[in-house]
């Protein structure tokens, strides 16, 4: 798991039939101390109505997203799970 900032969403034009109605995000994550950006953006599902900004706990744990869309053949490998408390980890940048 990781903690990663919103950067935005991302849109395609042909989805997997398993993502229809997911929302997709472009996710950076971020370092131990919740500031400093890790890697390249990743391209994460999210049913959890994340916005633009704020935080977002993702995992690349492609059976659980699997599960959660009710697809075991969906791609899908990384998904948002949690919104962390934005007051513990401050306003977005």
């Amino acid at each position: 798991m990781y903690l990663g900032r919103i950067m935005g969403n991302a849109t395609a034009t042909i989805k997997h039939p398993s993502m229809k109605g997911t929302r997709l995000l472009l996710v950076m994550a971020l370092q131990a101390d919740g500031k400093t950006i890790e890697g390249d953006p990743i391209l994460v599902i999210d049913q959890l109505g994340a916005r633009k900004g704020e935080l977002v706990v993702i995992t690349s744990d492609g059976i659980g997203a699997r599960e959660m869309l009710n697809d075991k053949q969906s791609p899908v490998r990384w998904s948002a799970i949690a919104l962390p408390d934005q007051t513990t980890w401050g306003p977005a940048h």
